[in-house]
């Protein structure tokens, strides 16, 4: 008999991965604009209660402060925005690695929370946009998707299987090394699939591959992120999106680290 938990993803992915899909290839780049936005605007109501805010109304102030620093940000440089969020990932990666140290300034310190869902969506929204402005954009959302998906499911199935030795027990005890080893090496393959599938020319075949290990590792960066804000909080779920499956956040936290470096990877490429 299926377990609940795989029950769970198998009805998760069926629901999310058509309507990202369509949400990828159908629309023009102005009605994928206004959809990320939506997107990034309700994660930032997510993000509100990983800050403790509790009452409606301090949700909703929280709210109407990230929309206008967004309409600000719109003339601001989007490499800018990129390389700031490059630059916050690899903190917020040593926030993971000390934690619970540290955690008595920012995690007491709801303008610290508040700044860190700026640097945390924002740049992801950035990135979605930058990347699928791209020539080829949508192929290279598709391979960052595909890279997302198939490292969480290796990571899943490999620890479930195989998984003995905790991750960051402190920040999420289900994770384990073997599943990271497991996602790395699913990277790798949908890397190797990519260069074959695009007749890459030899040259960039060892980028290719480091940018896809490189978008894997901060994926699960990304998922512990959330994890160490929801521990804090003292919540299981970043909200109700779809019921017994978490929010919105819980769906997209991988992305929000992975597209961001994915962006930036792109710019050093000079594409």
């Amino acid at each position: 008999m299926m377990e609940p938990v795989l029950k769970k993803r198998i009805l998760t992915a069926s629901i999310l991965i058509p309507l990202a899909l369509f949400g990828l290839f159908y629309p023009p780049p102005w009605i994928f604009f206004l959809i990320t936005t939506f997107i990034t605007f309700a994660a930032a109501w997510e993000w509100s209660g990983l800050m403790g805010l509790k009452k409606t109304a301090s949700r909703w102030l929280y709210l109407i402060f990230f929309i206008l620093l967004c309409s600000a940000l719109m003339q601001v440089s989007i490499t800018f925005i990129l390389i700031s969020g490059f630059v916050w990932w690899w903190i917020a990666l040593l926030l993971i690695i000390l934690y619970p140290r540290g955690s008595g300034t920012w995690g007491q310190s709801r303008i610290c929370r508040g700044v860190m869902g700026v640097l945390t969506l924002v740049p992801c929204w950035a990135a979605m946009n930058y990347i699928r402005d791209q020539p080829a954009g949508i192929y290279a959302l598709l391979f960052l998707f595909a890279l997302i998906w198939g490292a969480d499911s290796a990571a899943y199935f490999v620890g479930k299987k195989w998984g003995k030795t905790k991750l960051a027990p402190q920040v999420s005890p289900g994770k384990s090394i073997q599943g990271v080893a497991g996602a790395l090496v699913m990277g790798l393959l949908i890397g190797f699939i990519a260069i074959w599938l695009t007749e890459a020319p030899l040259s960039i075949w060892f980028w290719c591959l480091f940018i896809s290990l490189m978008i894997v590792v901060f994926s699960i960066v990304g998922d512990l992120l959330e994890s160490m804000l929801k521990r804090q909080a003292g919540v299981k779920d970043s909200g109700r999106l779809l019921p017994g499956h978490g929010g919105l956040l819980d769906r997209i936290d991988s992305l929000t680290a992975a597209a961001p470096i994915y962006a930036v990877s792109m710019i050093f490429q000079g594409m």
